[in-house]
């Protein structure tokens, strides 16, 4: 009876890793498309009137707050689980299934690592925009302002807006490229990972099977020794073709 509380406590605590792994999931790719949104969103509001863009900047303040606060907890409440299933394998009487029990406990491990590294990355790009938008803002209401008190379109406040336009583009240009080319990599680092996965699994298999290594050994040795007699057929062939074709 106790082996099977220990095995239902067991699958509880998957139940429970398997439950805030899906609501992290969704979480982040919402959270994934707000940050995304922010920048083109802000862009669309410059041409409204003054008090739009302060409602709708606040209000994805907010959102961004509250959905910060909400995957926080949820990578809590995982980690605290994992922690459970930690102790759970330490405990007596799973010695003979420990070797499973840590393979899944490492995958829910490596689930949350993930998940954590794109929260904090994505969190990080957020806040990289929202300051430098505050900051383009400000230099575009401090323009604004200049213009207004002066009451003039002079040559050189135009050219100076066009130029900040031209750095803004180039800037946004950079980091489109730049995302780009971290995609990119992230890409090959996991086929990398793969093939190298692969290939352990192909050494393990042959290990484990010894014959079937032998009879793959003895088939490259056959087709070897077929292309040398093959080879020397030819060989024989041609230098009596040349000496009867010389005689």
């Amino acid at each position: 009876m106790a082996g099977i509380g220990s095995s239902n406590y067991w699958e509880d605590l998957r139940k429970q890793a398997r439950q805030l792994e899906n609501e992290l999931d969704l979480k982040l790719v919402s959270f994934s498309k707000l940050c995304t949104s922010y920048s083109s969103s802000r862009d669309g509001r410059r041409d409204t009137s003054d008090t739009t863009p302060l409602l709708n900047n606040s209000t994805q303040d907010r959102m961004f707050d509250t959905m910060s606060v909400e995957i926080e907890q949820l990578l809590a409440k995982l980690t605290a689980v994992n922690d459970k299933m930690a102790e759970y394998t330490n405990t007596p009487g799973t010695a003979s299934l420990n070797a499973a029990l840590m393979h899944t406990l490492q995958r829910h491990r490596d689930i949350l690592q993930d998940y954590t590294h794109e929260f904090h990355k994505t969190k990080g790009n957020f806040l990289a925009i929202r300051e430098r938008e505050d900051l383009l803002g400000s230099v575009r209401k401090d323009i604004e302002t200049y213009k207004s008190g002066s009451g003039v379109n002079n040559r050189r406040t135009e050219l100076f807006l066009k130029e900040h336009e031209h750095l803004r583009n180039s800037d946004r240009l950079m980091n489109d490229t730049i995302s780009i080319a971290m995609a990119t990599k992230e890409n090959m680092t996991s086929q990398r990972g793969l093939l190298k996965s692969i290939q352990s699994r192909v050494n393990t298999l042959a290990n484990r099977f010894p014959t079937i290594n032998n009879l793959i050994q003895r088939i490259n040795l056959r087709k070897r020794r077929d292309s040398l007699i093959l080879g020397t057929v030819i060989g024989v062939c041609t230098i009596l073709l040349l000496l009867y074709a010389f005689h």
